[in-house]
């Protein structure tokens, strides 16, 4: 079990309330005592040391903070982590394999999806889920698709390729669809 009043602040006052959670997170059990008031964001972030979800506005406008929740994209700065109770919760950590990267980690390498990096987490988590819902996207719904998440740098042009780029990848690797250009 984590405490996290040690890593996240002094130790609660006797008459600080205190409720016990268990999340999963990134397919792994975690049991927390936190107060009813703490965030999902600095759940993840302070008391799970999983620095990948960011956050940014507090206000659920950017996006970064964007996390999968039992599959589907929330964006955890203005979630309470005691909503999180009994759930599976999928941050930018858990795309990875413990040997290759995710097609979308690897999209965003090879087409320069990022610049700065700082909305890449909520852009990845948004477009997995996009694509769990439409594995043959066109550019116009991947727009769409993540119009909640903002990035500051990069125009958008390369994320969208990147996700594309997943979305081949993604569809070759499970048997179904072909591509007429061969990439």
């Amino acid at each position: 079990m984590t405490h996290l009043f040690e890593e996240i602040a002094a130790e609660p006052g006797q008459d600080t309330p205190v409720r016990r959670v268990t999340i999963t997170v990134n397919g792994q059990r975690r049991t927390a005592d936190i107060e009813p008031r703490l965030l999902l964001a600095h759940l993840i972030r302070q008391g799970l040391q999983l620095t990948g979800t960011h956050t940014g506005c507090d206000t659920t406008n950017c996006g970064a903070c964007t996390v999968l929740f039992d599959g589907e994209p929330v964006k955890s700065c203005t979630m309470l982590a005691v909503q999180a109770d009994g759930h599976e919760i999928t941050t930018v950590e858990g795309l990875a394999g413990a040997s290759e990267l995710h097609p979308l980690q690897e999209g965003f390498k090879d087409e320069h999806g990022l610049q700065c990096g700082f909305c890449t987490p909520g852009m990845m988590l948004t477009a997995k889920a996009f694509l769990g819902e439409n594995p043959d996207p066109t550019e116009d719904e991947i727009r769409w698709a993540l119009s909640g998440n903002l990035c500051r740098c990069t125009g958008y042009q390369n994320i969208v390729k990147s996700v594309l780029w997943a979305a081949r990848k993604m569809r070759a690797e499970s048997g179904s669809g072909s591509d007429e250009d061969g990439s």
